[in-house]
């Protein structure tokens, strides 16, 4: 594919144009005459008229939307939202409803939507972002505005029937290939949170399909002005190659998509309200999570949660972690080692501290509840072999047991499992916040085409899973009338944000490299719609506490913590044990690391205690607006051309410019500081024009953070 090159290269010039007036002029020179053939540009993803002889399809308007039929296929263009189209294409009858995806079914109400047909082009305006779709069904979109690109749709070949192709699966599924043009200078954020560490996406393959730290969020933002989501759960993949963008899905019954035209942060604030936005936080999250693999019994949790308070550092929430349960899917305490759960929290009401309880969504068959499970139909199902997804340890056993997972896109199931939950810790104890670890779900092996979900097949939609797990809760939660819903996820899909589910990394390693690659997880994160983030402060996997050198990337990885949207102390420190209902890891408490290291941890759990109030203002613009609380430095500052590629660095809210230190033995840092503002060094008052590299110091006991035009935040005491 011949790249398609935009009017103009420059990321600002994009970005400008898109964040102009949203009324279309439909009587400008340079509006496409619908009464007329559409006359494609050089580059601009249309094929030459010379190539071929056009094929006409039939242009209608339907419900206020534009639809074309043609060689047995169907696509539809409607308004979803302000500034946003939404696309469906089938091939085999008109396009089918109530399908699974991330879009909600009353989308904001559309502004200025016109609808034209002429002869041989079909069009779309929906304020500031127009569709012209060909005689042979092929979609481009425009700026409003001025009629320039922001993508197009593009064929494979020039006798190719079209940009979608349909490859029968059978039963009327069929593998879904859909083109885009590439750009060049384009670049693309987004996607969920993968662990390559690549802050732009463009020139990658990601495949679709949600693992342990690879989440799959179907969402891009582009330089060029518009955000782009794939609205599909189906396994697949997106190849963002500098020739063409393709999106596959193996197996599904349509395509469907949505775009939005705009400079990033308005495009943020019309995706997150087309995908429904966060609740507003707890108070209580927007503190310090305490957490290691794992507290064993009562008496040990309850032993770290004194201490604390004995020390007088701030701690908001403890976990309790895994195998606390009798069997796994039994979702109750095990009396053995946690005999007096409402003993427990009468205790840590007092000190003031929440109590946090992991879940799995898997079920042993040594559990209480999988007899009636299977009966009842609530396992994800199997096509060819049992109904058993992974292999897991449980007590009472000397090996590992064939377990199954609710299938959590059943509201059925759902129900049954928010029961036992409800029934076993919140009636009783007043539990009321929940990590949901391995909700990928993390079968073994992971062979989707082998499922079948209550939504479709497990090829169709696989990546739905953790959504719909924290659905579980978040309704749940409401329906026993609580207002405040927070659960920690290991996974999410699109739209995961409105069950009130915060994600983080999952199980990363333990090293500067695996920090680094930390911030574009986080940004790319937050781009796709995910306010509440954060990860295992210290990594996951080992970490010697009496290490020196794993003592400094502690300490750095805290800082960063600190200033992340939820901050929360975990992992799996030396020396650790096997896998199985016994383990444990080393100590992970802010004293486990030395007196030096102490005493700068403890600097940030105060530093974070000060900064909770701007922290809760930026947690209520992400409900209100959907913008995130961990801001890529172009979504502040479109226009800057530098901030777009500014990867080890970020905005913590508007005014908090922060930038982490990245390598062992740093005692200096240099960092961007981005045009449009003036900016203050929070620690010395030193004051810096914006468009500037500056290098400042950055001893171990501090993080480079930088106030935006005269903010006042309490960083420094």
């Amino acid at each position: 594919m011949a790249p398609a090159r935009p009017a103009c290269h420059h990321t600002s010039c994009h970005i400008a144009r898109a964040a102009t007036s949203h009324q279309p002029s439909h009587h400008s020179s340079r509006s496409t005459r619908v009464n007329q053939p559409a006359v494609p540009q050089p580059g601009e993803g249309s094929p030459s008229l010379a190539q071929s002889s056009p094929t006409i399809g039939t242009f209608r308007e339907r419900d206020g939307a534009l639809e074309w039929s043609g060689r047995q296929e169907t696509v539809r263009i409607e308004p979803w939202g302000p500034d946003a189209i939404r696309v469906r294409a089938r091939l085999g009858g008109p396009v089918l409803e109530g399908l699974p995806g991330a879009l909600i079914d009353d989308p904001e109400p559309a502004q200025a939507v016109t609808v034209k047909i002429g002869d041989d082009e079909g069009q779309l305006t929906v304020g500031a972002i127009t569709a012209h779709i060909s005689a042979e069904g092929q979609i481009r979109f425009v700026r409003t505005d001025d009629g320039t690109e922001l993508l197009a749709e593009e064929r494979a070949h020039f006798w190719w029937p079209g940009p979608r192709l349909y490859t029968p699966t059978g039963n009327g599924h069929h593998r879904l290939e859909q083109r885009f043009s590439a750009y060049e200078g384009e670049r693309l954020y987004g996607l969920g949170q993968h662990q390559h560490g690549r802050f732009d996406q463009k020139g990658t393959v990601q495949d679709l399909v949600q693992r342990n730290a690879e989440v799959t969020i179907p969402v891009l933002t582009s330089s060029r002005g518009y955000t782009l989501l794939w609205n599909s759960p189906a396994i697949g993949r997106v190849e963002l190659a500098d020739n063409g963008t393709r999106w596959v899905a193996d197996s599904a019954r349509q395509i469907d998509y949505w775009i939005t035209a705009g400079a990033p942060a308005d495009a943020q604030r019309r995706y997150s309200a087309a995908t429904g936005r966060t609740p507003m936080l707890p108070e209580w999250a927007a503190g310090f999570w305490q957490c290691k693999l794992r507290y064993r019994t009562q008496d040990e949790l309850l032993a770290v949660a004194r201490e604390y308070k004995r020390r007088g550092l701030p701690i908001s929430a403890i976990v309790c972690d895994f195998f606390h349960w009798t069997h796994l899917g039994d979702w109750k305490f095990d009396p053995a080692e946690w005999p007096d759960p409402a003993a427990m929290m009468r205790e840590l009401d007092t000190l003031g501290i929440k109590l946090v309880v992991s879940v799995w969504p898997s079920v042993s068959p040594l559990s209480e509840n999988h007899e009636l499970m299977e009966q009842k139909g609530y396992f994800i199902g199997t096509q060819y072999s049992p109904m058993a997804h992974a292999d897991w340890p449980d007590k009472e056993v000397a090996s590992t047991v064939q377990v199954a997972f609710y299938d959590a896109t059943n509201p059925e199931a759902r129900e049954f499992v928010w029961s036992r939950v409800r029934d076993n810790y919140l009636e009783p104890y007043g539990i009321r916040a929940f990590w949901l670890d391995a909700c990928e779900p993390e079968l073994k092996p992971h062979f989707a085409e082998n499922l079948r979900y209550y939504a479709g097949p497990g090829l169709e939609v696989g990546n739905l899973y953790p959504r719909e797990n924290a659905r579980t809760f978040y309704e749940g939660m409401r329906a026993a009338g609580e207002t405040e819903v927070v659960t920690l996820n290991r996974s999410a899909w699109a739209g995961s944000q409105r069950y009130g589910a915060a994600l983080w990394s999952g199980d990363i390693g333990t090293d500067f490299a695996t920090l680094r690659r930390q911030i574009a997880a986080g940004l790319n994160t937050a781009l796709s719609g995910i306010p509440w983030w954060n990860t295992d402060i210290g990594g996951f996997h080992g970490g010697d506490p009496n290490d020196p050198a794993y003592r400094e990337v502690m300490v750095r990885w805290f800082q960063f913590g600190a200033l992340s949207p939820l901050m929360r102390l975990h992992g799996f420190r030396d020396p650790g044990m096997p896998l199985g209902p016994d383990m444990t890891g080393g100590p992970n408490e802010v004293w486990s690391y030395g007196e030096e290291a102490a005493a700068i941890l403890e600097k940030y759990l105060h530093l974070r205690e000060r900064l909770k109030p701007y922290v809760l203002e930026v947690m209520r613009a992400a409900h209100e607006e959907g913008l995130p609380v961990m801001r890529p430095l172009f979504l502040e500052f479109p226009e800057d051309e530098t901030a777009w590629s500014v990867d080890d660095a970020y905005l913590f809210g508007p005014d908090l410019l922060v930038a982490p230190v990245l390598t062992a033995g740093a005692t200096e840092w240099t960092v961007y500081l981005p045009a449009g503002a003036r900016w203050t060094d929070a620690w010395t008052g030193e004051e810096y024009g914006g468009g500037t590299t500056v290098t400042v110091d950055a001893p171990l006991d501090r993080i480079p953070l930088f106030l935006r035009d005269g903010a006042r935040l309490p960083v420094a005491e």
